[in-house]
């Protein structure tokens, strides 16, 4: 069994074999601190998942000073803080969406249709999708599954799946960017 310090030398050499005993050795440590701090198994595992891409994408640059297993907690904590932050962001857009679209009926007619004509927009971008990434983008904002779900009913890798989401939004952003000015116009009609 190799130790740290030359794991470490092989994985910034681009050694795959170092990382895949990286892995092996850690994993379930990794899994265990994640799942501790969200108990959500699907969770746990993408933050896992995350830690150790991040570990090989990073791994010309890395310099730790500690043990592996610090480091790996000290991901995990991040990881998690980024997790819980990202997902009160989300249920604060979820939640502005909610009152805004309760808010409809006392819209005037002419912010009404323009809510309508928004609607319309954003439906019809997701129409212009390629046709997988349409399927899988639906399947994440539309039917709410998650990337593991999309994975398995699809049989297609997580990464292809949050590869297509990805690629969705930035093509969605671009296509949609000029509904922010109109819908800022819309509320101060």
């Amino acid at each position: 069994m190799r130790s740290e310090t030359e794991l470490l030398s092989l994985l910034q050499r681009g050694s795959h074999q170092a990382m895949e005993d990286i892995y092996l050795r850690y994993w379930e440590d990794v899994l265990d601190a994640a799942y501790k701090r969200v108990q959500d198994e699907e969770i746990a595992q993408d933050i896992c998942q995350e830690i150790f891409i991040s570990l090989w994408e990073n791994r010309e640059s890395i310099q730790l000073k500690g043990a592996l297993g610090a480091y790996f907690l000290g991901a995990v904590k991040y990881r998690v803080i980024n997790y819980f932050r990202s997902s009160q962001i989300k249920e604060k857009h979820k939640e502005d969406l909610r009152l805004l679209i309760g808010a409809e009926t006392e819209l005037s007619a002419a912010q009404g249709l323009i809510l309508k004509e928004l609607q319309q927009q954003v439906d019809e971008a997701i129409q212009e999708l390629p046709e997988k990434m349409r399927v899988i983008f639906s399947m994440s904002r539309q039917e709410e599954k998650s990337i593991r779900e999309i994975s398995e009913e699809l049989n297609l890798s997580a990464q292809t799946v949050k590869n297509q989401i990805s690629s969705a939004l930035k093509v969605m952003k671009k296509r949609l960017s000029y509904l922010l000015t109109l819908a800022i116009f819309m509320l101060f009609i």
